[in-house]
């Protein structure tokens, strides 16, 4: 294996990481990397070379979109926040718990936030059983970082390799480049010196002379443009494994800082776990002795406010009730009062009954008059011939 094809192998091989991670895209064939034209300028200084450093640089691209990718993908927040909030309001309705007993009794708005708390915040164990549910989120969030930035690493490892061999490829197309440039110089400076030293008056072989003079210089000139391409390949793969390899090495200590702390994130919360559950059941019975303590104190309180509301009306009561079960039943001066009227309308309606009997006897008398006035009219009218036709057949 000849150093020309050393990136090659490393290529290869990182190629073959990324398949066996799954992550490999659809092969691109690279005509339209617009680094293309001008390794195609230098090839001529030497192509095998070239062509491998055309092919790590064709590849820059695929690694670059595979850690795009996992970057993307990865899941950051700042769900911490949720945890700590979580214990604060754990905390906080603890002391509020408190304040409230400290009055020995819960008044209605009191109540009121205390159902507005479980409604809007949930339960203490609830919020507990929320801490864990974050912190597996945050775990499992951690361990996906973990494993895509081990895949950053994983795949850029063989291609950092071609990268650097890439490198020392170039720094070598680069001393050919450099020393052509030296050759063409040399060859100008030589054709100069022979128009300069020609002392012949032939006209053609002055212009000859030129002629292959302008010829060089051209020569010269594209000579130096390849040897510039050759040196900013050069220069720059240098800058870029370099960078990289600081960069790199920062992710590294990175996932490992990450890790480190993903480990002893697990460890602690599966050792500690039962104080978790010791401090929802804690606080959780706290809630509950409030609620108790509240509890007897509301029967006590109720029981004694009865017995005195007993001893205070039931004495009252009972003097009522004896007054009712050994006094009189109906009062004298209603039944007085009864006879007055009964008398007085006995008295009035004799009255109106004489006052009746005369109207009434008055009223017949009227009656039987003007009916004996209208009988005698009548006679008198038939005796005179004037009744009516149908009065006079009767």
């Amino acid at each position: 294996m000849t150093e020309a094809t050393m990136p090659m192998q490393s290529l290869d091989k990182a190629m073959s990481t990324l398949h066996d991670l799954g992550l490999a895209p659809t092969e691109t064939s690279g005509a339209d990397n617009p680094m293309v034209p001008l390794l195609n300028q230098i090839a001529a200084l030497d192509e095998l070379r070239v062509t491998a450093i055309a092919r790590t640089l064709a590849q820059a691209s695929t690694f670059n979109e595979v850690v795009r990718e996992q970057v993307g993908a990865m899941d950051v927040s700042d769900r911490y926040e949720q945890i700590t909030g979580a214990f604060n309001s754990i905390r906080d309705d603890a002391k509020k718990m408190v304040d409230q007993l400290e009055d020995g009794k819960i008044d209605s708005f009191e109540r009121v936030a205390n159902v507005w708390m479980k409604v809007t915040r949930g339960d203490i164990a609830t919020r507990f059983d929320g801490i864990k549910e974050t912190y597996l989120d945050v775990t499992a969030s951690t361990q996906d970082q973990i494993t895509r930035e081990q895949r950053i690493l994983d795949a850029y490892r063989d291609f950092r390799s071609a990268m650097k061999q890439s490198e020392v490829l170039a720094l070598e197309v680069l001393e050919k480049a450099s020393a052509a440039l030296d050759a063409a110089r040399g060859e100008v400076d030589a054709a100069m010196r022979a128009v300069d030293a020609f002392a012949s008056d032939n006209a053609a072989e002055r212009a000859r002379l030129e002629m292959a003079r302008d010829e060089r210089v051209r020569d010269l000139q594209n000579t130096e443009k390849r040897y510039q391409i050759a040196k900013d390949l050069s220069d720059n793969l240098t800058v870029s494994y370099n960078t990289s390899e600081v960069v790199m090495a920062r992710l590294l200590q990175t996932t490992n800082a990450k890790e480190r702390l993903y480990q002893q994130a697990v460890s602690f919360f599966t050792t500690n776990e039962t104080v978790l559950t010791a401090l929802s059941a804690s606080f959780t019975g706290m809630f509950g002795l409030a609620e108790t303590t509240e509890t007897v104190n509301a029967m006590k309180d109720g029981i004694s406010d009865s017995l005195e509301v007993l001893a205070d009306i039931g004495g009252k009561v009972q003097e009522a009730a004896v007054k009712a079960g050994y006094g009189p039943t109906i009062r004298a001066d209603s039944v007085k009062k009864l006879v007055e009227s009964v008398v007085s309308y006995q008295t009035h309606s004799r009255e109106i009954i004489e006052e009746m009997r005369k109207a009434s006897t008055r009223n017949a008398e009227e009656i039987r008059e003007a009916v004996e006035d209208g009988k005698q009219r009548m006679a008198r009218l038939a005796q005179q011939g004037q009744g009516l036709a149908g009065t006079q057949q009767q």
